[in-house]
């Protein structure tokens, strides 16, 4: 399958809060979106982990 679960985790405080799924032969570079962290209570924009 080309589609690959990923994590995402927020920069601020290291906490991986979120999980997407995603075409990694369409993307292969690492993702990055604006989400609400519930720990730090702000938006920030969360990078994708290994």
């Amino acid at each position: 399958m080309a589609r690959d679960k990923i994590t995402l985790a927020c920069p601020e405080c290291a906490e991986r809060n979120y999980h997407q799924t995603k075409n990694k032969r369409l993307h292969p570079e690492r993702v990055e979106y604006v989400k609400f962290c519930p720990r730090c209570r702000t938006h920030t924009p969360h990078k994708e982990t290994k």
